[in-house]
C-alpha cells in the first residue's frame, strides 16, 4: 500500500509539472493567465464535487472553522495558479516552476514569525542558499531583453508564497472536515474570484475555441486528478518521501519547457535551479524527519 501511495504522489507531481507546460502553451497562444487559471480551477472543482458526492461522510460542512480555513486555502490556490501562469508569461516555464518550488521556504518563514517552528542555523543557511539559487536562476543581476522580467521573478515567488497560504489553510481545516470538502470550498472560492478578475470575453470565448481540449486537459491534470492523487497518496506516504518526489513537478515542467516550448537555460541558470531543488528538498526532508 505504501508503494502505491507513493506512486499517487509521484503522479500528482507529474500532473502538476505537465500542467505548467500546457499552461505555457495556452499563454503563448495569447490566452490571459487569469483565464487559464480559472479553467484549471473550475474543472478541478467538478472533480472534487463528484468526489464529495461519492464520499460525503465526515464532510464537516456545518463547521464554521472548516469554511474559514478552507476559504483561506482557496485564496492561496487562486493566487498560486494565477501568479504561476503570470510568471510563465513573463519568463519561462522552467524558471516559474522552480521559483514556485520555493514554497517550503515561505512556510518556514511564516512558521518562524508565528513561532510554530524554531529557527536554527541550518534552516537559515538553507534559506540563504535558496536565495542564492534564485539570483543565479533568474539572472536578476543581468536582465536581458526577452529574458525573465522582474515581474516574472516576483510572480514566481508570489506563487510559492500563495502555495504556502494554501498549505496552512488546508492544514488547519483538516481537523474539521474531509479533504474533499475542503477542496470543494477552496476551488469554489477560486472559481468565484478568478471569474470576476478575468477577462469575461476571453472566459466565454474558451467555450467555442479550438483550444478547448488543452483547457480541459489542463483542468483534469492540473487540479482534477492531481489533487485527488496527492491527498490520497499522502495517507500512507512518509512526509520525507513526499518531499523528495515533489521534485518531479519542477523537473517535469522544465523538461516540457525545453523540449516542447523550445525554452533554453544557461549553465549558470542550471546551477541555480539545482541549488534550489536540492536545498529545498533537503530542508523539507530534515524538517519532516524530526
Amino acid at each position: 500500500m505504501a508503494r502505491l501511495s507513493t506512486a499517487f504522489v509521484v503522479l500528482a507531481a507529474l500532473c502538476w509539472g505537465l500542467s505548467g507546460g500546457i499552461g505555457g502553451m495556452l499563454i503563448a497562444d495569447s490566452w490571459d493567465p487569469i483565464v487559464v487559471s480559472f479553467y484549471r480551477g473550475a474543472i478541478g472543482l467538478v472533480f472534487v464535487l463528484v468526489w464529495l458526492a461519492v464520499r460525503p461522510q465526515g464532510s464537516g460542512l456545518g463547521s464554521r472553522r472548516l469554511w474559514g480555513w478552507s476559504l483561506m486555502a482557496g485564496l492561496g490556490v487562486a493566487g498560486n495558479f494565477t501568479f504561476y501562469f503570470l510568471s510563465i508569461s513573463e519568463g519561462s516555464v522552467a524558471v516559474a516552476a522552480t521559483l514556485m518550488y520555493c514554497a517550503p521556504v515561505f512556510v518556514f518563514l511564516v512558521s518562524f514569525a508565528l513561532r510554530l517552528e524554531r529557527p536554527t542555523p541550518l534552516k537559515w543557511a538553507a534559506i540563504v542558499m535558496v536565495m542564492l539559487g534564485i539570483v543565479l536562476l533568474t539572472r536578476i543581476y543581468d536582465v536581458q531583453p526577452g529574458g525573465v522580467t522582474p515581474i516574472g521573478v516576483a510572480a514566481g515567488l508570489l506563487a510559492g508564497l500563495s502555495y504556502a497560504v494554501f498549505i496552512f489553510g488546508f492544514k488547519y481545516a483538516a481537523p474539521h472536515g474531509s479533504p474533499q470538502a475542503i477542496l470543494a470550498i477552496a476551488f469554489s472560492a477560486l472559481a468565484f474570484i478568478l471569474f470576476w478578475l478575468g477577462d469575461a470575453g476571453q472566459t466565454l470565448a474558451v467555450l467555442s475555441t479550438s483550444s478547448w481540449p488543452l483547457f480541459v486537459t489542463l483542468g483534469v491534470l492540473g487540479a482534477g486528478l492531481s489533487f485527488i492523487f496527492y491527498v490520497v497518496g499522502l495517507n500512507y506516504t512518509a512526509p520525507a518521501v513526499a518531499s523528495i518526489v515533489a521534485m518531479v513537478e519542477p523537473v517535469t515542467a522544465s523538461l516540457f519547457g525545453v523540449v516542447v516550448l523550445e525554452e533554453s537555460l544557461g549553465a549558470i541558470q542550471l546551477v541555480g535551479m539545482a541549488l534550489i531543488l536540492i536545498t529545498v528538498t533537503v530542508l523539507s526532508v530534515s524538517s519532516s524527519g524530526r
